[in-house]
Parts: structure tokens; sequence; C-alpha cells
């Protein structure tokens, strides 16, 4: 953080060279955090089932939901390092055909999921780990929060195995939280809401009597592009990261804008993160969320921020 312009008061001398001399307000520019999403799309053979009453196959929904007329990747991808993977059981099992997590990505993912079309069966747990393995081989930019976000239609089952690989799906989606990266999961076409829940309660780390975890589920296109909606708008936290720590005993003393529109303390935005992070809220987070290039500002007095 760069501490630049203004003096915070005088020592009651003529001079310069009082004890607040050396001590001048600190104004930066917190920077929006930028999400690292792994799309981990089911691409087996049960995907070219229509959803109900319609003749758009649960395939063709993921592809218009994402990547379709105003899909969600297309509206984010400035916002978000959106990468995409497809798995299935092709040889070698698992297969995840894949296109690299980057800014402005929508033609890369648009034309990975136009190239191939549903097949074979749902290997969910090692494709999960070669997500996270990914991850670990290709760390997001610093700062970025690795998220994996799958999209399936049915329960997952092994390499060349039809067996039921519940169970290991949800060790591999704690496996992912353990090394930082959280999990959402979207259930398409009616999965079972027990393997929803046991999967998005690992995905985040939930642990036992806590509450549950949210899951997501979509039975019609409407409601699958929502859910992405919702799960990756809910990404794009209004978390503001600083390089430095605001005092959070003193945070109120400060001064934060919204493209120069005031903020109040408590009510539009907070300190986080052991003063690490300038939290908006309310409806200050709804319109960072909804501005193409929100500029937020912040003044701190001396001795509130720690360079």
């Amino acid at each position: 953080m760069k501490g630049s312009g203004g003096g915070s008061g005088g020592s009651g001398s003529d001079d310069d060279t009082g004890p607040d001399a050396q001590c001048p307000d600190v104004h930066f520019q917190p920077t929006q955090v930028t999400p690292s999403i792994a799309l981990l799309i089911d691409r087996s053979g049960s995907m070219s089932t229509d959803l109900a009453g319609t003749s758009t196959s649960r395939y063709q929904a993921i592809h218009d939901a994402l990547v379709g007329p105003s899909g969600v990747v297309e509206q984010l991808q400035g916002k978000v390092y959106f990468g995409a993977s497809l798995f299935t059981d092709d040889t070698p099992c698992p297969t995840l055909y894949t296109k690299p997590r980057a800014l402005n990505n929508f033609a890369a993912i648009k034309t990975l999921i136009e190239s191939q079309s549903p097949n074979g069966d749902t290997p969910t747990p090692p494709s999960i780990d070669k997500v996270v393995a990914d991850f670990a081989a290709n760390p997001p930019p610093m700062g970025s929060p690795p998220i994996i976000v799958l999209a399936t239609d049915g329960l997952p089952n092994g390499c060349n195995s039809s067996d039921d690989t519940s169970a290991q799906s949800v060790a591999s989606a704690q496996a992912a939280y353990a090394a930082g990266i959280k999990l959402f999961i979207l259930g398409i076409a009616g999965v079972n809401d027990t393997f929803l829940q046991n999967m998005a309660n690992a995905g985040v780390g939930v642990q036992p009597g806590q509450p549950n975890a949210a899951y997501y589920t979509a039975n019609s296109p409407a409601q699958l592009a929502m859910a992405f909606q919702q799960i990756i708008g809910g990404a794009l936290s209004c978390d503001l990261a600083v390089n430095g720590t605001i005092d959070p005993s003193q945070a109120a003393s400060g001064t934060v804008t919204l493209d120069g529109m005031p903020l109040s303390y408590g009510t539009d935005w907070t300190v986080t993160n052991n003063g690490m992070t300038i939290t908006l809220i309310g409806s200050a987070c709804t319109t960072l969320e909804n501005t193409p290039n929100p500029v937020v500002d912040a003044t701190f007095p001396c001795g509130t921020v720690i360079l």
C-alpha cells in the first residue's frame, strides 16, 4: 500500500518537525478480490437426456447457462479467472477436457463445451482430484480464492465400474477443502438430496453439528441459469484486499467511497480478516457486484493503518 497526500494535523508549532509531521493520512484504493473458478461439468451419457417438459438436453442447458447469450461466463469473465473441465470415463479414466483458468476466457470455454457431447459414465471422485491437482500445479494469482463448481446429473461411479462412489466423492470434496479449495455442487434433474447435502457440507468444511451448507438444484433451463448465477455471483465477494493492516478498533475513523459516493461504516462497509480486508455489505455490496468497473477509495488517519 502506498501512502499519499495530506498531513493529519499540526503539533502547535510553526515548523514541520513535530511528531505528526512524519505521520500522514493513508490514502489507497482497495482491490476487489477476483476468484479463480474451475467449472467441473459432467459429460456422461445421461447428460443427453432432455430436461422434463422441454426439448433441451441437460448438456445443452449447461451450455446455454454458461456460454449462451447472456450466459454467466460471458457476463463475469472480466471479474473471474474462469476455467472449465468436462469429465467422463473415456480412456484413460478419468479424461478431463480442459481449458485453463484465465480472465476473459469466454471464447475458449464456449469452444470447449461445443466441441464435446455426452458419453460414458460419471467418475466424479478422481475428476475432483485432478482439478485439485491442477490448482496445486497451476496456483491462482495471489489473493484469488480457488473454487470448484461441480455440475452433475447423477450419482457418481468409478472408472470402469457402475458402483456408487458417493462416499469417495465426499472424501474428494473434503480433500479439496483441506487443500484450501472450496467446492460447490449443482445437481441437475433430481440428483439424490442426501448426496448433494453431503457434498455441499464437505466442500466448505461443515463439521458435525454445524448448520448445513447450501446446495443447488435445477430441473429446467431457467433454474439451471439461476443456479449458476447464484453460485458464481456469491463467489464474487465484496471483500477488498488491503496491502497492509487496518487497526479494527480504529476502522470507523476511515472514509470509504464507492464511485465517489461516501459509504457508512457498519452499514455499508466493515473491516474483516484481522484488518487485512475491507468488506462492503448490504446495498453497497450489491452495487459493487453490479457495477462493471467500480472504484473504491479509502482514506484512514495516521496510525490506523500499518504499512
